[in-house]
C-alpha cells in the first residue's frame, strides 16, 4: 500500500491495522521516497555520501525533516537555514545528533552555503499552506536560491529541489536552468529509488 496524506498519525494508525507493507508516499512530517531519490542523486553527481557538505535552504518541513534522516544514515554533513519558526522537527534533530550526524540548524543562508557541494531548497508554500502565503512568503524572503548565494557555495557544487518549483520565489530561472542545476535528473531518480522500493518489499 502506497500512502500520500497530511497527518502522519493516519499513516501511522493504518501502517498498524493491517499486515502489508506500506509505504509513505508523503505526510506533513515526513517525505522518505524523495529522501531516497536525493541520496542517489548525491551519490551519483559526487561520487560519494559520507562527508559531502550539503545546505538545505528554507522551510524546515517534511522533505527537510527526511534529509535529516537521510544525513544520519549516510554521513553526509547537512546544515539547514530556516527562519525563526519555521525550523525542523526537533525531535527527529535530536535523533538524527544520537546517531552521530553532523546536523546544524542556522539562520543565515549565505553562512549555510559557504564551502558546500550541494545546494538544496523547496517551495515556501506548499500544498495545504495556502492561506499562509502572505506570512511566509514575508518570513522566507531573503531565503531565495539565486545567483549571489550560489556564488558562495564551491565552484562545483550543484543545485537541487524536490519540486515542483515557485520560479521566482525560493528559487531563481537563472539557477534552476543552470549547468549546476541537477533538478530533472532528482525528479527522474525518483522513478528509479521507488522502482527498487517496490521491488524489494514484493520479493
Amino acid at each position: 500500500m502506497v500512502m500520500r496524506t497530511y497527518g502522519h498519525d493516519e499513516i501511522e494508525t493504518f501502517a498498524e491495522n493491517t499486515t502489508m507493507p506500506v509505504i509513505n508516499a508523503l505526510t506533513d512530517l515526513h517525505h522518505p521516497c524523495q529522501a531516497l531519490a536525493d541520496v542517489m542523486t548525491i551519490k551519483e553527481k559526487k561520487g560519494r555520501l559520507k562527508g559531502v557538505r550539503a545546505a538545505y535552504i528554507g522551510d524546515g518541513n517534511n522533505v527537510a525533516n527526511s534529509l535529516i534522516e537521510a544525513a544520519a544514515l549516510t554521513g553526509v554533513d547537512l546544515t539547514l537555514a530556516c527562519p525563526k519558526g519555521y525550523e525542523p522537527e526537533r525531535a527527529i534533530i535530536k535523533t538524527a545528533l544520537s546517531m552521530g550526524a553532523k546536523i546544524k540548524i542556522i539562520s543565515d543562508p549565505g553562512n549555510a552555503v559557504k564551502n558546500t557541494d550541494v545546494i538544496y531548497t523547496d517551495v515556501w508554500v506548499s500544498m495545504g499552506q495556502e492561506k499562509e502565503s502572505i506570512k511566509r512568503k514575508r518570513a522566507f524572503k531573503g531565503y531565495q536560491v539565486n545567483k549571489r548565494l550560489l556564488g558562495l557555495a564551491r565552484p562545483d557544487a550543484i543545485v537541487m529541489h524536490c519540486l515542483p518549483a515557485h520560479r521566482g520565489e525560493e528559487i531563481t530561472d537563472d539557477v534552476m536552468d543552470s549547468p549546476r542545476s541537477v533538478v530533472f535528473d532528482q525528479a527522474e531518480n525518483r522513478l528509479h529509488t521507488q522502482k527498487a522500493l517496490l521491488e524489494m518489499l514484493i520479493r
